[in-house]
């Protein structure tokens, strides 16, 4: 299961003035300057959105910097959202290329640690053919790793945008991303605090995803 917390800035400024805050080192195992690395999503469902109306996700993402360009096929499903805390079954296929097949993905995501009969309850009834894209965003990822009490967690910084079905309308993408590795939520929840006494960010308790889909149908 994804276990993560969502935190949302006003403006990049105040989000990446964190790595060059005091307390920074305190938390960050290696605080040297990362790469940042393009993301773009887009999302798979029917045209009556029978992925969505599920509780589910279907995600393709594309890697791209200087050293890497691969994709990698994720099917998120069930779960639950409360003060920015999310935590979801979550299913990942690498790829070196961009054609979602859900035969090959479901034999490939075996070896996850959610239940198989749940990725097969989120996909149930539904064919590639029944599959289309329909929205997608796109943002840079900068990553470090954080230790808080016995927990290690990952850092995302993102940053970039969504973009309605006609590029008209545009709304922001500036978060921070707090995703357990290992250990405690306890420790993800008070690393969380921490920040947001620290910054004035909020939590975020619509996904990236709902916030396309949202954007997408105001036209």
């Amino acid at each position: 299961m994804e276990t993560e917390i969502k935190l949302g800035f006003k403006d990049a400024e105040s989000m990446f003035a964190i790595t060059s805050a005091d307390w920074f080192s305190d938390f960050c195992l290696d605080t040297s300057e990362k790469e940042s690395v393009l993301l773009t999503n887009k999302y798979l469902d029917t045209a009556d959105r029978k992925i969505t109306s599920r509780g589910a996700m279907i995600r393709i993402r594309h890697y791209t910097s200087d050293e890497e360009d691969f994709y990698e096929f994720t099917v998120k499903y069930g779960g639950a959202v409360s003060e920015g805390l999310h935590q979801r079954y979550e299913w990942n296929v690498r790829s070196d290329n961009s054609n979602f097949n859900i035969a090959e993905f479901k034999k490939e995501a075996r070896s996850e640690d959610d239940p198989d009969e749940l990725l097969e309850e989120a996909l149930e009834g539904v064919t590639d053919d029944d599959l289309s894209v329909i929205c997608s965003n796109f943002f840079d990822r900068t990553v470090y790793m954080f230790g808080f009490g016995d927990s290690i967690m990952e850092a995302c910084f993102d940053k970039g945008k969504i973009l309605n079905s006609n590029n008209e309308q545009a709304e922001d993408i500036l978060e921070l991303e707090l995703e357990l590795k290992s250990g405690d939520v306890v420790d993800l929840k008070e690393m969380a605090n921490y920040i947001i006494e620290e910054t004035g960010c909020v939590p975020f308790n619509e996904s990236k995803y709902i916030r396309t889909i949202n954007l997408i149908d105001k036209g």
